[in-house]
């Protein structure tokens, strides 16, 4: 799991297929799904993203409100979801990439 330290996401996710999380510290579903996206980290490159740290990034995906998981396919962002989900939901999302 990659932490993202400066704006360069677009580069990150160039190539292949990424979950991007937009989190942040103080939210406590963001807390409860990192476990479950430890156990996706073997099937898909997931990238954390502080909506703190990176509001513009936040601003262009338009997140709303945190959790937001955005499912990256060779640059372009092909699916997403808000709030927690489980690992068979995230699965059937991986799976359909």
């Amino acid at each position: 799991m990659k932490y993202l330290e400066k704006e360069n996401l677009n580069e990150l996710v160039k190539e292949g297929i990424h979950l991007v999380d937009f989190y942040a510290e103080w939210c406590g579903p963001c807390k409860m799904l990192h476990p479950v996206l430890e156990k996706v980290e073997s099937k898909i490159d997931v990238i954390k993203v502080d909506i703190d740290k990176f509001e513009n990034l936040a601003m262009q995906y338009r997140v709303m409100s945190v959790p937001t998981l955005v499912f990256f396919k060779d640059g372009k962002p092909v699916d997403g979801v808000v709030g927690f989900r489980s690992e068979d939901e995230l699965l059937d999302i991986i799976n359909k990439l």
